[in-house]
């Protein structure tokens, strides 16, 4: 786990730029830095940067940028790959002078060229130069683990693990840059901005799954999907097992190796443990193949309503882990507030970050790798929202009648809040997002929408699925697991320089998930069914089942209470209009009026804290950046 940053540029920028590029991410990868300056053919500059977290091979001979035996390609990486070792004993012909796995990129990229990346089973973010070819690569992981962006403008490129090495560069290159507003009302909505925008114009996400080629005589740019989530999901649906134990087999199989792949490290390692279904099954098998008690961490709450520590104690001594866990209370969550903008260099208001931020804290203080039960929602049908998906499948020619009768006699806004979602759902580029008309307006209304891009992703139809929960989760994989959950743990966990390794999202468990009929997934209304049944063979099911109380930061409470003055500094009818972001006099009224009311109750459609942290998160984001 590392920081990467570089760029290909006619201006002048010298090492002392590229090494400050290169310590703006000084906390993903406190051990070690390296910094090189290369001159291409065409005369352009060519910069390689890396911070280094040491994960393997702590010696010298993992230093980054790395040259490949004949000099011909330079790498600099973050990440981790899980199967180098075989893929070393494939490659026995290069000269291998470390035991890391940079390397091994190296010597596959030199036999098989950037296909290789196909062979390439982990998560990763690389750049790699190849001086013969006159070319730069910038690769992203399947599933979008590791972050990568990249500035492309008049015959410039800049990269990075994160925004800030991008700014530091463009300051040096005298090179404007700004916001790109027709993300705004998207992120007010989904709170979190998906690839392949960002918050600022001409800087972008590489995608999952993605290869972004630059040829530097020409600076052409060109980009390609070497795993695309659609066309791997229709290859793979119903290839799998047919009999449920058959599946369950293979699924303990397939996740008994990617945990242990995840455990080689040469650094001391421990998971995160919840107490929920997929970190204690991810918890469980590290244990199993351990010689030596697994450290665990979980974070518990003062708020009886919302802490289930007790539960992961529980746990951890059936399995017999060597548990850690800390108590917090609001105070902790709300001293972490301010510091939302410093680490997650785009506006991200997924307020379960605070929580994420604390546990990894926890964490740090003896390990540096933790294993993560992030993936099992999206992959097996675990989130509350699959539910409501199959019910409003069941619903939809209710909701449309209902539409009808409310679009003629004027009735549909007068409709209870969830039967207005369901008759307002017409859309079919949208059926599974339930798009509420009134978030969708307040979102519109407080940013200009000129151009915009749409609050919901409207593609659905492309995936080509009948069945609304499959095509969710196929959407949720897309978008909500790169562009939220896994943006939200890498940002939380580097802060405090941690690795997080997710074996659940490991490219076999994935396929196999694809493969494996659905109602393995979803049974009689049990989600995460075929999860489950394997976690009882671990864990007992008194332990496991049980309603969940969940976590949420109490939002409501604090923009209302010790935020208030910070939110009306920010939403101050002079201050927005100076901004020039948003509409002033609306927005401003708006949060005069939300910190009137507050949230009105659930299932109202009134629920607005959301909207407005989303808002406070920019408005402290902006402050810091820009």
């Amino acid at each position: 786990m590392c920081g990467i940053c570089g760029f290909i540029t006619g201006k002048d920028i010298r090492l002392e730029h590229l090494k400050a590029m290169n310590d703006t991410m000084y906390h993903r990868g406190p051990d070690d830095s390296g910094e090189e300056i290369y001159r291409a053919e065409s005369g352009r500059l060519v910069g390689m940067a890396q911070r280094r977290l040491s994960i393997l091979d702590l010696s010298p001979l993992g230093h980054q940028p790395m040259e490949s035996a004949d000099k011909r390609a330079v790498i600099v990486f973050n990440g981790e790959i899980y199967n180098y070792q075989a893929l070393k004993r494939e490659l026995s012909g290069y000269p291998f002078k470390s035991s890391c796995d940079t390397e091994v990129i190296l010597a596959a990229y030199l036999k098989w060229g950037i296909k290789c990346v196909e062979r390439l089973n982990g998560m990763f973010a690389f750049s790699i130069y190849d001086k013969e070819e006159q070319a730069m690569y910038l690769v992203r992981d399947r599933i979008g683990k590791k972050p990568l962006y990249y500035w492309n403008c008049d015959g410039d490129i800049i990269f990075g693990s994160e925004l800030k090495p991008i700014i530091k560069a463009l300051d040096y290159m005298e090179r404007p840059y700004a916001i790109d507003r027709r993300v705004l009302g998207r992120y007010l909505y989904q709170k979190y901005i998906n690839a392949p925008d960002t918050v600022f114009e001409k800087i972008y996400k590489a995608e999952p799954g993605s290869v972004v080629k630059i040829l530097l005589n020409d600076m052409s740019v060109s980009s390609w999907k070497y795993w695309d989530l659609n066309e791997v999901y229709h290859n793979k649906k119903g290839s799998g097992p047919k009999s449920f134990g058959e599946a369950k087999d293979e699924l303990r199989t397939v996740l008994t190796q990617a945990v242990r792949e995840r455990m080689i490290a040469d650094v001391p390692l421990g998971t995160f443990l919840s107490g929920g279904y997929d970190s204690s099954l991810v918890t469980a098998i590290a244990q199993s193949v351990s010689d030596k008690p697994v450290k665990t961490y979980c974070i518990g709450f003062d708020d009886a309503e919302y802490d289930e520590a007790g539960y992961a104690r529980e746990i951890s001594k059936h399995i017999g882990t060597a548990h850690t866990e800390m108590y917090i209370d609001e105070n902790d969550m709300l001293g972490l507030v301010e510091s939302i903008p410093q680490y997650y260099d785009e506006p991200f208001a997924d307020s379960s970050q605070i929580a994420t931020m604390l546990v990894s804290q926890l964490a740090k203080q003896e390990v540096t790798v933790a294993l993560s039960g992030d993936g099992g929602d999206e992959l097996f049908c675990g989130y509350n929202i699959y539910k409501r998906v199959e019910q409003a499948q069941r619903l939809d020619l209710v909701g449309a009648a209902a539409h009808a009768v409310g679009k003629v006699f004027g009735l549909e806004k007068h409709y209870p809040f969830k039967m207005r979602v369901i008759s307002e759902n017409r859309n079919r580029e949208a059926k599974t997002q339930f798009i509420s008309g009134n978030y969708i307006k307040i979102a519109e209304a407080m940013a200009d929408m000129t151009g915009a891009r749409s609050c919901y992703y409207g593609w659905e139809s492309r995936y080509n699925e009948s069945n609304w929960q499959e095509r969710r989760m196929l959407l949720d994989i897309e978008t909500y697991l790169p562009g939220d959950i896994l943006c939200k743990v890498d940002r939380a966990s580097m802060k405090y320089s941690l690795e997080t390794r997710c074996p659940l999202l490991d490219t076999n468990v994935a396929e196999l998930a694809f493969s494996m009929p659905h109602e393995f997934k979803y049974k009689d209304g049990t989600k995460k069914y075929i999860l489950k049944e394997l976690a009882y063979e671990y864990i007992p099911k008194a332990l496991l089942d049980r309603p969940k109380t969940g976590f949420s930061v109490p939002i409501d409470r604090w923009l209302r209470g010790p935020l208030k003055s910070m939110l009306l500094d920010y939403t101050n009818e002079d201050y927005l209009k100076r901004q020039g972001l948003f509409n002033a006099e609306y927005t401003s009224g708006f949060v005069r009026d939300y910190i009137k009311n507050g949230d009105v109750g659930a299932g109202s459609g009134e629920n607005y804290s959301g909207i407005v942290w989303a808002l406070l998160v920019f408005q402290q984001w902006y402050c810091k950046y820009m």
